[in-house]
């Protein structure tokens, strides 16, 4: 019997680019998106069943646990979101949507899946995203980084809990060129900059970001629980000029 995936954010090119990889494989599909026409677009070209809902409507997740089927292998939340802005221009409502749709939704797409990823013949895989941001501070980021770090709490707080049965984990990218950041992009030469801040010299893109994610959803990465793994050109880490 193929492998059965849950993913949340599947209409977003990383949700996408990782549904991709997965079908290559042989892996059946759940896909959860905000955008009925993009979401039904892939739905199609991945051969997978869907549900249309955004992750801020506390009723979806019910809906996804009964339509997504009875046994699941792994859940990838590819959520997020890039709300940049100074601490005096954020408001409490701000504050309040990031941390919903990156943490809040995180955590409650784990609880109302939690019974079919038990009921999986494997270890189950789950995949959360945090951010660059956590790990290396930067201006404006208050809202997202703070419920990014909020993400990688629940990592390892739900990677003991559910443990040896479900496997959970986190990836952080640094700006990847994704539907979301194209606000961010539009300016050549601001892109340009940004991206040689980065000690590879490029932004990411979805397949770099969709290639871990496959792996840790996967039997390949059956001992690694409990991680925030960086895939961010070096960002968080190096500096490369002086």
């Amino acid at each position: 019997m193929a492998a059965k995936i849950l993913i949340y954010g599947s209409s977003g090119g990383i949700g996408s680019a990782v549904g991709r990889l997965l079908r290559e494989q042989g892996v059946d599909l759940h896909l959860v998106g905000r955008n009925a026409e993009r979401l039904a677009t892939v739905a199609a070209e991945l051969q997978a069943t869907y549900t249309v809902g955004d992750v801020t409507d506390s009723n979806l997740f019910a809906q996804v646990s009964q339509e997504a089927g009875n046994a699941l292998d792994g859940l990838i939340y590819a959520v997020g979101t890039i709300n940049l802005r100074s601490l005096a221009r954020l408001t409490e409502a701000d504050f309040l949507y990031d941390w919903r749709v990156n943490a809040l939704g995180a955590a409650l797409a784990v609880q109302a899946a939690l019974p079919a990823l038990k009921r999986s013949s494997r270890t189950a895989g789950v995949v959360l995203f945090s951010s660059v941001a956590v790990r290396q501070g930067f201006s404006m980021h208050a809202s997202v980084g703070m419920a990014k770090g909020a993400v990688e709490g629940l990592v390892l707080s739900l990677a003991a809990e559910l443990a040896p049965k479900v496997r959970v984990n986190a990836i952080a990218p640094s700006l990847t060129r994704t539907r979301l950041a194209e606000s961010l992009l539009a300016n050549e030469q601001m892109t340009a900059a940004i991206a040689g801040m980065h000690a590879l010299q490029r932004l990411g893109t979805p397949q770099d970001i969709a290639a871990l994610a496959t792996f840790l959803v996967t039997p390949q990465s059956d001992w690694i629980t409990g991680q925030v793994i960086g895939v961010d050109g070096g960002r968080s880490t190096l500096r490369t000029k002086s």
